[in-house]
């Protein structure tokens, strides 16, 4: 059976209390639309949660997530990752991309000469940077995803063409 198609929105950042309530990371573009797309899964795919908000907290958001009914149900769930149903998200505009689909396609320098995989994509605070790995490489490739640095990525394809700065090389 193919693994479901799911995109994660969202992370379990501890209980909120005592009655089970959880503080959630949401990784959408308005965290609160993280409640709109359930159910949502572990990633896993063997649990299954409905999430109704219950009020903002200092780091996220205040949740209460079914099947979570005391403090040490909820301190367990922390760290879990939240998926949602492709379908159930929205379709992006031509220049906005989820990770999910960044995440194993090949990288081209604008010669077209192969600079490896991207591995993922991070955030440490001042945009997404592609993380890519290539065979041979001491360290990863560090390449800012703005357009300037990353002109192309044709899905279809799965490749991406960049035109990395000279000390990145």
């Amino acid at each position: 059976m193919p693994k479901p198609d799911r995109i994660c929105v969202g992370a379990i950042a501890g209980s909120f209390g005592v009655k089970g309530e959880l503080r959630l990371k949401s990784f959408c573009t308005m965290p609160e639309d993280i409640a709109a797309y359930g159910p949502l899964y572990s990633e896993d795919g063997a649990r299954s949660f409905t999430v109704r908000l219950t009020r903002a907290v200092t780091g996220g958001l205040g949740a209460r997530l079914s099947g979570v009914a005391t403090k040490e149900e909820a301190d367990a769930l922390k760290g879990v990752t939240l998926w949602a149903d492709r379908d159930r998200l929205p379709s992006l505009p031509d220049d906005e991309f989820y990770h999910s689909d960044l995440i194993g396609l090949e990288v081209f320098d604008t010669g077209g000469a192969a600079l490896g995989k991207v591995r993922a994509v991070q955030n440490f605070g001042a945009g997404d940077i592609l993380e890519i790995y290539a065979p041979g490489r001491r360290t990863t490739l560090m390449l800012p995803f703005t357009r300037a640095v990353v002109p192309t990525v044709d899905l279809k394809a799965g490749r991406i063409v960049a035109d990395p700065p000279e000390e990145a090389e």
